[in-house]
Order: C-alpha cells, then sequence, then structure tokens
C-alpha cells in the first residue's frame, strides 16, 4: 500500500505508509478535517485537495506512479452511487464478508455516497479480475472507471474510517530488498533514523503540529523552512520550544520536522546531520526561560480554541446543514452557496418585524421578544449585498404599509407649522416602521413610541455601513448606538421626555431591529469599547468568507420575481397573525441542550470568551427557532432544530473570529485586576519561613513604602511570628497558620 504526494514538478511520488500511526497521522493532519467538513457542506470541488492514496500498485523504480506494471499484494476498489438507504446495508455485508474478503480497510468515500475498500489480492487474477470476484462476492456494483492498479483514491479523516486492519502495512512481497536497496543507492537516500517524528506528541494537551504551525504562521508568514533558509529558521524554531521539551535532543527532533528531508520522508546521511546538528546548537544557546515567542504562539493557540468549539476551523465556519427549514431554503435558493449562511443570518431581522404582541418564554421564564440585530462582516467587494434582495422581498409589505401613513404625516405637519398656535392634535395611529439611517432623537423617539401604541410592533433600519447607525439618532456617537443595542435586546424603556408644547415627549420599550454590514477591520474598530460590555454578545453576526480561487467566479444570483413573492406570502401571513405568548417544549429542551454544551465546550477549550458569549447566542438562535415555529404554521421538526444549532454554532464562531482574541484578553485583565486588587495581609503572601531579604522584596512588589521593621515587631508581639537565631528566619506561629488556613 502507498500514498503518494507531489513534487516540485508535479510528478506524482509514491512513498510506502509503514504503520498504523502514521496512516492516522496522515488522514487527519494538514486540512483533512476541515477539507472534508467542507466537501461534506456542498464544496465537492475540494474534493482534489484531500490526501491521495494508492492500494493497489507499487512505484516504479525511480519512485513515480504513472505507467507502473507492478502490483501490490492488495487490491483498492470503488463502491459508487448508493443511496442512504443502501449505505448500511452494503456497510455490514463487506464487513460480515471480511475473512473471506481478506479485508484490509474500509472507509466512507469523500462524498458520503459510496464507500473505498482494500482486501487481498489473488495473485493468480488480473486487477479487473480481481474486483469483480469482491464484487460477486459482495454482491454490489464496483466503479468500472476505477479498475486500472494506478488508480487513487481520496482519502477521508479517520472519523470516516470504519475498518483498519495492520496487515495493511506489511512489506509487499513484490518488493524484494534488492529492489529497495536499488533504489535507495540510485537516489542515495535513506530512511529517517530513530527517534521517528511523532506526529502525536503534546504539551499541556495541545499538539506540537499545531504549535510549529502557528509559530511558521506568526513568524514566517505560514511558509515552512526550505532550501535556503533552513538552517537558521530550524534553529530559530528548536531555541524556541525547546523550553517545552525538557531541552532534550530526543525529544525535540520527535517534534521538529525534517526540513531537509524529501517530500517522501528519506533523506541523505549529510543532510541528517545538519539537521540534528541545527538542534543540538539551538540547545547550547544560553538559558533563559521560556521564550516571548513561545508565549504569543501559545497564547494565540489558546485564543483559537473558541473558534474550534463552534466546531469550525481559523478558516472556515460551521457547515449549514444540508437539509433547511422551507422559508430559509426559499429566502437562500437564489444565492451562490457561499452566500447562504450570511442571508441565512441576516432575514431574522426583517421577519422579526413581523411580529407584534408575540413574546416567549425562555427556559429560564424570562419572556423575550424577537429582537435580531444582525451584522455582516466581510471583506470590500465580497457580496454582502447579496442579503438586499430576500430582506426588500420581506419588508415589502410593511413598506406599502409604511407609505400612506408617512403621507398623513407629511400632511399634518404642513397643517400645523411650528409657528401655529393651537394645533390639531397627531394622529394617535401613524405608526411607520422602517427608518432611514438619517433621523434626530425626536424622530426616532417618536417612531418607538408610535409602534408601540399600535401594536407593539418593531422598527427596522438597514444600512450598508455600520457607521450609518451613529446617525439615527442626534447624538451621532457609537457610544449612543451601544446604548441602544443594549435596550433594544432586552426590550427596555427607552425615549424622553420634554416640558415644551412642540417637544415630542413618550417613552415605550425599544424594538428595533437591524441589519448592518461592514468590514473586519471598521467592526473592531467600531466596536473596541463595547466587546466585554455585553454589546457585542447581543449582536447575531454573520460573515461571507470565499477562497481565493472562488474570488474570480461572478456571483450569480437566481431572479427574485411575483413567484418568489407569492412564495413568501404564506410566512409572512403566518407571522403577522401571530400574538401573545407563544411556548414550544422543542425548542426550550434544545436550548437547555445547548447551554450543557456549551458549557463542557467553553471548559474543554479553556476559553472564557466562548463561555460569555455562548449565554446570549443560546438566546438568539432559540428566537429564530421560535420565529420558524410561528412561520410554519407552529409545526417543529429535524430542520428546524438543526438549523438552530447550527446558528448558534456560527454566530459564536464569527464572533470569536472577529472579536474573541481582544474579549479573552480583556476578561483575563479582569481577573488580573481582581487578583491585584483590594487590600492584601503581607504576612499571608510570605512562605511559613522566609529571610528579612524576602521579605523585603515582597514590600518592594506590593508598593510598600520604609523598612517595614514595625510590622515585624508587631507580628511578633501578636503572636503571629518567631524569629529563628539559628537560621536567621522568620517563622510564622502555628496560631497564626490555623487561624488564616481557609482564607
Amino acid at each position: 500500500m502507498s500514498v503518494y504526494t507531489l513534487n516540485n514538478d508535479g510528478v506524482k511520488m509514491m512513498r510506502p505508509v509503514h504503520s498504523r500511526e502514521e496512516y492516522l497521522a496522515l488522514r487527519n493532519g494538514g486540512r483533512q478535517m476541515e477539507y472534508m467538513r467542507r466537501i461534506r457542506a456542498g464544496e465537492e470541488r475540494l474534493k482534489s485537495e484531500l490526501v491521495q492514496m494508492n492500494y493497489s500498485c507499487l512505484p516504479n523504480d525511480d519512485g513515480t506512479l504513472k505507467g507502473s506494471k507492478r502490483m501490490s499484494t492488495t487490491v483498492g476498489m470503488d463502491i459508487d452511487h448508493l443511496t442512504a438507504e443502501e449505505m448500511p446495508a452494503v456497510r455490514e455485508r463487506i464487513l460480515d464478508k471480511k475473512d473471506e474478503l481478506g479485508l484490509k480497510m474500509l472507509e466512507e468515500s469523500a462524498r458520503g455516497g459510496g464507500y473505498h475498500l482494500v482486501f487481498a489480492r489473488k495473485p493468480e487474477l488480473s486487477q479487473e479480475e480481481n474486483l469483480k470476484w469482491a464484487s460477486n462476492l459482495l454482491g454490489v456494483a464496483y466503479d468500472a472507471q476505477a479498475k486500472d492498479i494506478t488508480r487513487v483514491f481520496f482519502t477521508t479523516t479517520e472519523a470516516e474510517l470504519l475498518y483498519l486492519d495492520d496487515g495493511l502495512f506489511a512489506i509487499d512481497e513484490a518488493v524484494s530488498t534488492e529492489q529497495v536497496d536499488t533504489v535507495i543507492q540510485c537516489d542515495s537516500l535513506i530512511s529517517l533514523p530513530t527517534p521517528t517524528y511523532d506526529a502525536y506528541a503534546k504539551y499541556n494537551g495541545i499538539p506540537f503540529t499545531e504549535i510549529i504551525a502557528k509559530y511558521w504562521e506568526l513568524y514566517n508568514g505560514g511558509k515552512v523552512p526550505t532550501v535556503g533558509d533552513r538552517n537558521a529558521l530550524t534553529f530559530e524554531l528548536a531555541v524556541t520550544i525547546r523550553s517545552i521539551c525538557g531541552y532534550d535532543l530526543e525529544q525535540l527532533m520527535q517534534v521538529i520536522p525534517n526540513y531537509w528531508a524529501a517530500p517522501d520522508g528519506t533523506c541523505t546521511q549529510d543532510d541528517m546531520d545538519e539537521y540534528q546538528k541545527t538542534i543540538e546548537n539551538a540547545l547550547k544557546e544560553p538559558r533563559k526561560g521560556m521564550p516571548y515567542r513561545l508565549k504569543q504562539v501559545l497564547q494565540a493557540l489558546k485564543s483559537q480554541a473558541g473558534i474550534k468549539a463552534c466546531g469550525g476551523t481559523m478558516t472556515t465556519p460551521p457547515p449549514m446543514p444540508k437539509k433547511l427549514p422551507p422559508l430559509i431554503k426559499l429566502l437562500t435558493k437564489n444565492v451562490p452557496w457561499y452566500y447562504k449562511p450570511a442571508v441565512a443570518s441576516a432575514v431574522f431581522p426583517a421577519l422579526g418585524a413581523h411580529l407584534h404582541g408575540v413574546k416567549f418564554r425562555y427556559w429560564d421564564n424570562v419572556e423575550h421578544e424577537a429582537t435580531f440585530m444582525n451584522l455582516l462582516v466581510g471583506r470590500q467587494s465580497i457580496g454582502k449585498g447579496s442579503i438586499k434582495k430576500p430582506i426588500d422581498y420581506i419588508m415589502e409589505d410593511i413598506k406599502q404599509r409604511d407609505q400612506p401613513n408617512r403621507e398623513r404625516e407629511a400632511e399634518w405637519k404642513r397643517k400645523n407649522p411650528p409657528g401655529k398656535q393651537k394645533k390639531d392634535p397627531r394622529p394617535a395611529d401613524i405608526c411607520i416602521q422602517m427608518l432611514i439611517d438619517n433621523l434626530t432623537d425626536a424622530v426616532f423617539n417618536q417612531r418607538i413610541v408610535d409602534v408601540n401604541n399600535n401594536g407593539e410592533r418593531y422598527i427596522f433600519t438597514i444600512v450598508d455601513e455600520v457607521e450609518a447607525l451613529k446617525k439615527v439618532t442626534s447624538k451621532c456617537s457609537v457610544d449612543e448606538v451601544g446604548l441602544l443595542i443594549r435596550k433594544a435586546f432586552d426590550n427596555s424603556l427607552a425615549g424622553q421626555e420634554r416640558v415644551g408644547a412642540d417637544s415630542v415627549s413618550g417613552i415605550a420599550p425599544l424594538r428595533w431591529n437591524f441589519n448592518a454590514s461592514t468590514t473586519p477591520p471598521n467592526a473592531r474598530k467600531f466596536f473596541y469599547k463595547m466587546v466585554n460590555d455585553g454589546t457585542v454578545g447581543r449582536l447575531d453576526v454573520a460573515t461571507i468568507i470565499r477562497n481565493d480561487d472562488d474570488d474570480d467566479e461572478p456571483p450569480i444570483q437566481g431572479i427574485y420575481d411575483e413567484q418568489f413573492a407569492a412564495e413568501l406570502k404564506p410566512y409572512i401571513d403566518r407571522l403577522e397573525a401571530a400574538n401573545g405568548l407563544i411556548e414550544c417544549p422543542q425548542a426550550k429542551k434544545l436550548s437547555l441542550d445547548i447551554r450543557i454544551e456549551n458549557k463542557e465546550a467553553a471548559k474543554l477549550f479553556e476559553s472564557e470568551a466562548y463561555r460569555v458569549l455562548s449565554y446570549r447566542a443560546n438566546v438568539i438562535s432559540w428566537l429564530k427557532g421560535m420565529l420558524l415555529y410561528v412561520a410554519h404554521g407552529y409545526r417543529w421538526d429535524r430542520t428546524i432544530a438543526d438549523f438552530v444549532r447550527w446558528s448558534e454554532q456560527y454566530n459564536l464562531w464569527c464572533k470569536m473570529l472577529y472579536f474573541g482574541d481582544q474579549l479573552e484578553k480583556e476578561l483575563r485583565e479582569e481577573v488580573e485586576i481582581q487578583r491585584r486588587s483590594g487590600p492584601k495581609n503581607l504576612l499571608r503572601l510570605l512562605p511559613d519561613e522566609f529571610t528579612r531579604e524576602q521579605y523585603m522584596l515582597m514590600r518592594q512588589q506590593q508598593g510598600r513604602q520604609g523598612d517595614g521593621d514595625s510590622a515585624l515587631r508587631q507580628w511578633q508581639t501578636r503572636g503571629h511570628l518567631v524569629y529563628d537565631e539559628v537560621s536567621r528566619r522568620y517563622c510564622k506561629t502555628e496560631q497564626f497558620k490555623q487561624k488564616y488556613a481557609n482564607l
């Protein structure tokens, strides 16, 4: 069995995989898991990025795959195009006949609609005859296009591996020792000596592979050492991580990759000596504790832990469920797949604006309304405008309803100019829900009162740039926007009270939904002072991330027409008709389950930011589930549950990506402030026995002035201390230690 890699010329080279550990490391290494998640989410074009393996042939004498005629002792077989119902039965059939088949390996295929299996070759049969024999034995057809011995298989992760026999790694009988030696002598290569590279080695639970990858990301632009710089860079890496490897040569060689080795893992003796000498030289450098670079790497990995807890990676969010609730499927059907998560999140402020007089009871018995404030973060010109069309169609009925009210208000203003002595009362049934982004305090507060008095409705704003939210009031400040966001999420009272007869005066619960877009730098700048005050936690954050190879593909959207509006109308009508307190036991149970899962994830990944943000992310996703429950005729099903769970993780992933580092830092500072604040008993900070020098050093660290002799005398007088003339040390008394043992 062999796995091949590509050399610099693009020629497919083969190298043997010798052990289960090496095989699993290949399946789980690199970006395998990330690619698999994205492939299963619909990005099938990434299949070619997976590790590729061959199970049916041996390499040519020069190590290449192309044109090989040398059969190995195993046969790789591809079973494709199975339905979801057929998959379990075929799997059980293969496993039941594993002994007769001589099964060595069984895995699900990358797209999930078939299997790859490897079985012992019958040497008297050809490759195709072996495949036909296995096909007849199992009663299932093989992929007729995959009958050549040079056929390669796109390998999945360990999660898709269903069966593995160590016989797969036995030396193939077709390869004699003489043949192997010939190849080695021809290329002047040797196999890596012990200590062997350990892909599973960890430091405090963090794989060294991740530590080293993050190191290159931070200090070499994500590039690994190569010819020309590998001596200097490997030396610097070894100096950086030696303190967590016990300053041990063998351990360092187990965790630092050999950047002198060829792609197939072989290395000349001279290069091996150079690799080892470089690490030995690093160990000779003076020891100065844990280097600053290593601290930065470990902190960066800890900050990333929260992102991993959300089910995504540093570059890809959690994939959307394959089956969506009908309403979400409708609203996202006209946009390319890479816009669907953003659209699926962005439609909820507009949908929520159709609910009025509706309350939902959360599992803690607190009543909430359908408040959604969506922030879409993405690079310039990435397609953030893709959310507008669905929102326009959702808000069309409210827009039509607002128009006559705007005309009535304009007519009332015309008849009652500012100088008029006796003004007509303003019509109490004027209700305008859609707001522009250029308002005064008076207008904003009037709209709040109007929607409350006309059915407890929501006002709605959509802006192209989050900065525009500052214009919804006269203050035009970021702080005011943050205050409004916090009040709106909790439906707290807002408004103003004025004495003047012409002044707008009124107070009502703030019901305000909005959509705002921005770029990552602007998002961090705008919310810089609001990451740790609960503002960001109340937002529903979404993003658009396109791969570099997607950027040249023009985003082609579907058609929004009368048919689309007609399909949307029943859902809008159900939302408009809803009223009163609505409860859903399934949604309540799901939110409780998610709460427990979040608590465990926060502990597992040691992310305080994840824990803090997860509380309101759970509330927001639960509210989405309740809205979908109403929109679908008070029906709850698996698609809604899966969407709610994904939505919560997606929201958290986006928040952790854009605000997680800052929040983690500020939460650590909070703990440090609490630890350092307040009066401290200096004696309790000292060890049970201490010298005068230790005492003076502790006084300096705590910012105490003077020589401190009076404090020492007082402690001795009160029976807290005794002085040992022999050792010249101060010793705490048992009386003191018992008194303060539990404080």
